[in-house]
């Protein structure tokens, strides 16, 4: 029989784990029964998301797969509300750390765009929903992304229809470090936003809301190469819907926010291993 290579998920598995040993701690508490580790527990929840699975799918799937299995360590299969168990105990802080390593698994110039999207909280169809008349309230999901290689570096989640001049510089702040020049559309239009990144030291590409002919002809002189960048956050929140599912699972707020931090680092993960 031909030996057969490193398959795609297998090269995920290993990279998550990885990860997950520098990021996640080895266990809950002293009181642990050590059967299983966090760290793998991270892995096989990062595995589920990307294969857009649930808790009992994932589980028969590591059922049929010794390598996977091999690979993460993992002597038992844990059962599927062990699984959940864990994502309870897996906090928000940790996942936004593992966010943090990925998005250094690829190359980063410092040209970030920032754009939002929904993220659909039901798996009904728009046509029931609509016939029954049922409102269903998406989360709205604001990305950072690197347009080198399309690496996801920070996500802002929110519940309510906060605007995006309000959740623009909390991002700023939070990864300033890693921003060059900031490109955004014109909901991004507010002046706080550029004196901030300016007192920052980034260079804004925003387009102005044209009230004005100053601020058309403001957008006449943009860098039109460098701003078209801008679709790229489009592309990525495009690939993610695709890849990963366009519908969040969890049923409560604070895992449906953790869920969108797993799946950008689960992007970044795979972009990874495709270069």
């Amino acid at each position: 029989m031909e030996k057969i290579g490193k398959t795609s998920i297998l090269k995920f598995v290993q990279t998550a784990y990885k990860l997950a040993q520098r990021t996640v701690p080895e266990y809950s508490s002293k009181f642990s029964k050590k059967t299983f580790t966090l760290q793998q527990h991270a892995v096989i929840i990062c595995l589920k998301i990307r294969e857009d699975k649930n808790y009992r799918e994932i589980v028969e799937m590591l059922v049929e797969m010794p390598r996977i299995r091999r690979a993460i360590d993992l002597d038992e299969i844990p059962h599927f509300t062990t699984l959940c168990k864990a994502f309870d105990r897996l906090q928000t802080k940790l996942w936004r750390s593992l966010l943090e390593d990925t998005s250094q698994l690829l190359e980063l110039n410092g040209i970030v765009t920032i754009d939002s999207s929904g993220e659909e909280r039901s798996r009904a169809s728009r046509h029931y929903t609509k016939r029954i008349n049922l409102h269903i309230q998406e989360l709205k999901v604001t990305l950072l992304v690197d347009t080198a290689e399309n690496a996801i570096i920070d996500a802002h989640i929110t519940t309510t229809r906060k605007h995006d001049t309000q959740i623009a510089p909390k991002l700023i702040k939070r990864c300033f470090e890693l921003i060059c020049t900031l490109l955004g559309d014109k909901g991004y239009d507010d002046q706080k936003i550029r004196e901030l990144a300016r007192n920052l030291g980034i260079r804004t590409l925003i387009k102005h809301r044209e009230f004005t002919n100053l601020h058309k002809a403001w957008n006449a002189r943009m860098d039109s190469d460098l701003y078209n960048q801008r679709n790229q956050s489009e592309s990525v929140n495009s690939s993610i819907g695709r890849n990963y599912g366009s519908h969040i699972r969890s049923r409560v707020w604070y895992r449906q926010f953790r869920e969108v931090i797993i799946k950008c680092s689960v992007h970044n993960i795979d972009r990874s291993i495709k270069n």
